[in-house]
């Protein structure tokens, strides 16, 4: 006491002295959200174009089956060609990311991508199309690894789920926006016009990565001493959690493109649906998913039970293919129910992307990743045998009953998935 009356200043100094280490904190934890948010933005943004180069083609494939007098068979080979390349080559990128710098991997991935549809553009040649195609293919095998690394690798864990919400968001924007984008190119410039005008947008996100990018600091946890370092070679890819991922992704892909790419003709002659209608839940189901994957990601930042999100939402996608498929719903209900189901399961994908993060050590994103986001190519793969025989057969009830089996095993697996990740969470 009677020190502090000897001297008076001793408090004030105090204070200002916390309160200088209270402002360093928060500018600390702003250069922090800041670095964080111009990463986010610079890799939604290449995601935003993987999904449109995706979708440069069938718009166009009228016209460019028209200028090199094909049939659509022959169009087509060139999408074959892109979606081959990109399942053989997508996990050998992801071992390449964890390498070599994932950054200058994904700028390099938009720039080859946005000369592949020059070439195709400016050479007069049907097998040079499908040629470039394949160059496409292979500039789209880093985008899942490169992403998703870059992400996980740099970002706060406390905005993670959001981050991964926002990517996705972006992914399914591009894909949304490609099909009008490109016929008004096409309108203005014609079709090679329009892969030059989708060549430039490449070219942009490459730049705007780059600047957007730049000094992201490194978030990941380095392995203590003394610890056990984690495997990180290809046999990682063949453990039992990253396994289930890959069927989980696989899964989900069947229960989504099934929706996606049948269920307007399965409610046409199941109920006898109007196009119209049926194009109108469809719109609903798409539109919903997006905005489901925006509050997923709050939801996932919230809630850290993953397993539990990501069953829920499933479960309640399933329900809803399942209601359709047993119900004569009047076109409000179709709509109502088909995009209540959208937005479910756009609500689990965020919690999805943590369960696969926390499954995977630090410095193997890439390759886990870029195997187990190839379940998708797997779905889409299997999803046209199974739905287009049901159809064929004459039972479009069954294409909804089995998204709803689907929805079931996808559960199994997720919930299998998460108690590994919780698991290694802990230690």
């Amino acid at each position: 006491m009677a020190d502090a009356r000897r001297r008076p200043g001793s408090r004030p100094r105090k204070r200002r002295q916390i309160s200088a280490m209270t402002e360093a904190t928060d500018l600390t934890f702003a250069a922090r959200r800041a670095d964080d948010t111009r990463l986010i933005m610079g890799v939604s943004t290449a995601h935003f174009v993987s999904h449109f180069y995706m979708l440069v083609l069938p718009p166009l494939f009228a016209f460019v089956r028209s200028d090199y007098g094909l049939n659509y068979t022959e169009v087509g080979l060139a999408l074959t060609v892109f979606m081959a390349v990109s399942a053989i080559l997508q996990t050998p990128a992801g071992f390449l990311v964890d390498r070599y710098s994932a950054r200058l991997m994904l700028a390099g991935g938009l720039a080859l991508g946005a000369a592949s549809l020059i070439v195709a553009a400016l050479v007069n040649s049907y097998w040079v199309l499908v040629g470039a195609f394949g160059l496409l293919g292979l500039a789209n095998t880093v985008y899942h690894p490169a992403d998703y690394s870059l992400l996980s690798r740099h970002v706060a864990p406390e905005r993670m789920s959001r981050a991964y919400s926002i990517h996705t968001f972006s992914g399914l924007l591009g894909g949304a926006v490609a099909p009008a984008a490109m016929l008004a190119l096409h309108g203005w410039f014609g079709w090679r016009g329009a892969f030059i005008g989708a060549a430039v947008l490449g070219c942009v996100a490459a730049a705007l990565f780059l600047v957007l990018s730049d000094g992201a600091p490194e978030r990941t946890t380095k392995p203590q001493a003394g610890n056990a370092v984690p495997d990180t070679s290809w046999r990682l890819l063949l453990s039992g959690p990253i396994l289930i991922n890959f069927v989980f992704f696989a899964l989900m892909a069947f229960c989504s493109f099934g929706f996606m790419n049948f269920s307007v003709v399965a409610l046409s002659a199941l109920y006898g649906t109007s196009s119209n209608i049926a194009n109108m839940a469809l719109t609903g189901y798409l539109f919903l998913s997006a905005l489901g994957v925006l509050a997923g990601g709050m939801i996932s930042a919230r809630f850290p039970r993953h397993g539990v999100i990501a069953a829920v939402g499933m479960a309640l996608t399933g329900l809803s293919a399942l209601a359709i498929g047993m119900v004569d719903l009047n076109a409000p209900a179709l709509i109502t129910v088909a995009s209540g189901g959208g937005f479910f399961f756009g609500a689990m994908l965020p919690a999805r992307d943590m369960i696969l993060r926390a499954a995977t050590p630090a410095g193997a994103f890439g390759k886990v990743f870029g195997f187990v986001t190839n379940g998708f190519n797997i779905g889409g793969i299997v999803t046209p045998l199974v739905y287009g025989g049901l159809l064929d057969h004459g039972a479009p009830r069954l294409v909804f009953i089995t998204i709803a089996i689907g929805a079931v095993a996808a559960i199994l697996m997720i919930s299998s998935a998460a108690r590994p990740s919780a698991a290694r969470k802990a230690l």
